[in-house]
């Protein structure tokens, strides 16, 4: 099936009354991105964020008469947004990343391979993962700065959690590299069905890891017994969760923490200096990764 797009050139104060047109004349999806390379990052809660120079793009189907929907638009609005009407061709997009999609390394020891292909390293650690819905393949610089990190790690017999653990790659290589427990704490039940069906798909025992929701059994029973916590967000929540985490930490545990930029790590490391001592373990394309043990007398 082919789709048809819109796409309207705009500025912040025409946004709103554009998107609304485009839904009310048909549109299954709006979406926004940047039209000047005027990069976004965290807006508040409930904020929308909105570039100087942003590009609305509404997505109609196929049989759309999209001269109609033009002339539905009010003129004053479209005067000086060039639109245009494209054709979309739909593709199998599961095999379109299937044909891109091959195995990664990490560190020493850790390879990521999808399952339809075989590991390059038979003997290695290798962690299968298909592509889905929950954010962690390992393509992005934080997933593999974390990866990277772990495999560095001495992880025998170690319990580790996950939180904010999306398709539960770090909580599912932790017990592939070595550690006896792992918890993975995501505050969506989509994530944490996609990390149990990870941890099946490894052989990773159900009694090895335990999934919750934030502050929802069994959290309560890891406080102050993880050897290993690992927060892969963003550098907002790493603030605000920071009681959270270092909650579920031991003394001497080692706290990883990434999905921030080079730009917003002084401020995370200060944030958490009184309790713990940050430093970059590494970084990727702007990415980087702090690490840190806890005092052994916490």
């Amino acid at each position: 099936m082919s789709w048809l797009q819109l796409r309207l050139d705009t500025h912040p104060d025409q946004v709103e009354a554009l998107e609304a047109r485009m839904l009310a004349s048909g549109s299954v999806a709006v979406t926004l991105e940047d039209n000047a390379d005027q990069p976004v990052l965290e807006p508040a809660v409930g904020e929308t964020p909105l570039w100087q120079q942003t590009r609305l793009t509404g997505l109609y189907p196929a049989d759309t008469d999209m001269d109609a929907v033009l002339t539905s638009f009010p003129e004053a609005l479209l005067a000086n947004c060039a639109a245009r009407v494209e054709i979309l061709e739909d593709k199998d997009w599961e095999r379109e990343w299937i044909k891109h999609y091959q195995p990664m390394r990490f560190g020493e020891r850790l390879w990521v391979c999808p399952s339809w292909l075989e590991p390059p390293e038979p003997g290695a650690v290798n962690l299968l993962l298909d592509p889905g819905l929950a954010f962690g393949t390992g393509t992005h610089p934080t997933t593999a700065l974390c990866l990277t990190a772990l495999d560095a790690l001495p992880l025998s017999g170690a319990q580790v959690v996950d939180y904010g653990c999306g398709s539960g790659i770090l909580a599912v290589a932790a017990l592939k590299l070595g550690a006896a427990q792992a918890l993975g704490v995501d505050n969506d039940p989509q994530a944490l069905a996609a990390t149990r069906e990870n941890a099946e798909r490894n052989g990773i025992a159900t009694s090895a890891l335990a999934t919750a929701l934030p502050g929802a059994a069994p959290i309560p029973a890891w406080q102050g017994q993880a050897e290993v916590v690992i927060a892969n967000i963003l550098a907002g929540p790493l603030m605000e969760l920071s009681d959270t985490l270092l909650a579920l930490a031991r003394p001497g545990a080692t706290l990883m923490l990434s999905g921030l930029l080079l730009s917003q790590a002084d401020a995370i490391c200060a944030h958490y200096a009184e309790r713990i001592e940050l430093h970059i373990a590494g970084e990727k394309d702007g990415w980087v990764c702090l690490q840190g043990r806890l005092p052994q007398g916490k």
